[in-house]
């Protein structure tokens, strides 16, 4: 039986041919995928170079290795029952297993706990919430607030310096709008700059991940944001630490965060602000 025949670009080819054309398309299609500019393009996809991945790797190995360090030298426990809560529930488990030591070892559990906040916070691990609940439920309310606070500003400070290392092009590929957005804002308010970031801080208008790893891509000083972080984190952090002290009326994270408290803190946040707008308006008159 004779083999099919086709037109092919005004060339009459058999289907043989014509099979073996296609295939040596296709190998050629695969000669490009693989040569070194289509694996530069897409490794160009990913927002960090090779040398601010390797840096931030080994900024978290460092970290890694000084947190497993601190937990080694800590006397034994029973480490089978110790895991970051992710929920109410195994918050609750979570105190009723470290209370009592806490009260044997308070130095080293102090220690411990204050390295995994802060290691938390450097990293942007999801959970410290629960550990400013564990905070009011272990210590009480003035000890939990000042444990909470060192700890969210000591982490969120870390976060800042590691984003100056390596934050423009995560936060331009993860919030290209949103960073437009603060940016403009920033722009807007570089006289009263504090009273800015401490309405930021204090109210829930953008998330403190967010805020970690933009300020220092939009230039705001370090000592200012080391400053609204401080006081701003006063206000949630007692809201947190109150309500570690009755766990047992907790359903979830949310109760925390009701129209009432959200209300509070906005109107705090409006305090911190008003110097702004109070200069504005006589700039307009």
């Amino acid at each position: 039986m004779a083999s099919t025949r086709n037109i092919v670009g005004g060339e009459t080819t058999t289907g043989n041919e014509r099979g073996r054309v296609l295939t040596m398309r296709d190998e050629e299609r695969a000669k490009e995928d693989d040569s070194p500019s289509a694996k530069r393009a897409k490794f160009e996809r990913f927002p960090l170079t090779r040398w601010e991945l390797a840096a931030s790797l080994g900024v978290f190995f460092v970290f890694s290795t000084g947190l497993i360090c601190i937990f080694l030298t800590m006397p034994a426990a029973e480490y089978g029952k110790l895991k970051l809560p992710r929920t109410i529930s195994d918050l609750r488990l979570l105190k009723d297993n470290l209370a009592t030591y806490a009260n044997e070892y308070p130095a080293q559990f102090i220690l411990g706990y204050c390295s995994t906040y802060i290691f938390m916070q450097t990293f942007m691990i999801p959970g410290t919430i629960f550990m400013s609940l564990l905070a009011g439920a272990l210590f009480g309310v003035v000890r939990g607030i000042f444990l909470v606070v060192f700890n969210a500003t000591a982490g969120a400070s870390s976060c800042f310096f590691l984003s100056k290392l390596i934050g423009r092009p995560l936060v331009n590929w993860l919030w290209p709008e949103k960073l437009r957005f603060f940016q403009a804002e920033i722009a807007k308010r570089r006289e009263k700059l504090l009273n800015y970031m401490l309405f930021l801080r204090v109210t829930p208008t953008l998330p403190n991940l967010f805020i970690n790893l933009a300020s220092p891509i939009v230039d705001i000083p370090f000592h200012i944001f080391f400053l609204a972080t401080l006081l701003g984190l006063i206000p949630a952090s007692y809201i947190t630490v109150r309500a570690g002290l009755a766990l047992g009326d907790l359903n979830s994270v949310k109760d925390l965060y009701d129209f009432k408290t959200l209300s509070v803190l906005f109107l705090i946040g409006s305090i911190s602000i008003f110097p702004t707008l109070l200069k504005r308006k006589r700039i307009y008159e």
